[in-house]
């Protein structure tokens, strides 16, 4: 059961990082030539660029896709907060697998939401995110500390 899971979250996160680009790709000719590249946490564009940095959300998010992919396929290759023992691997190996995947779907929503805010921006300044961006970054933020601590736990 674990097994198939597992290769649903892959499915998924990869579709998360084929989508990004088919909706960067799509919308990149519409998009002026100054788009906004960084936002305050209110939302508002308070850095802007050419609108090649349309390609920055998606190289970043491939390349993480690649490191969290690597990560779950070889644990014993990764760091852990814990030592880990002949009892504890399977444990944190598992541990480990599970929230780097959900981790990467948080990241993919941020990503998501930010591409879509920031191409709706581009045209029009008093575009509002589709989620709130407190909301996506409090998300992975408080994702991670629990994530470490359930790594606790079970050292």
């Amino acid at each position: 059961m674990e097994n198939i899971l597992y290769i649903i979250f892959d499915i998924l996160n990869f579709g998360w990082v084929a989508f990004l680009w088919v909706f960067t790709l799509k919308n990149y000719n519409t998009l002026p030539e100054r788009i906004p590249v960084h936002f305050d946490m209110e939302g508002k564009a308070d850095g802007f660029g050419g609108k090649i940095y349309a390609f920055l959300i998606p190289v970043i998010a491939l390349g993480l896709y690649a490191v969290f992919t690597y990560g779950t396929r070889h644990p014993e290759d990764t760091n852990f907060p814990v030592e880990i023992t002949d009892q504890n691997m399977n444990t944190q190996f598992l541990i480990m697998k599970t929230g780097l995947r959900i981790l990467f779907v948080l990241l993919a929503v941020v990503f998501l939401n930010l591409q879509d805010y920031m191409f709706r921006y581009a045209v029009d300044d008093k575009a509002k995110p589709r989620i709130s961006l407190a909301t996506l970054f409090l998300s992975v933020i408080l994702f991670t500390p629990a994530l470490l601590f359930i790594a606790h736990l079970f050292k």
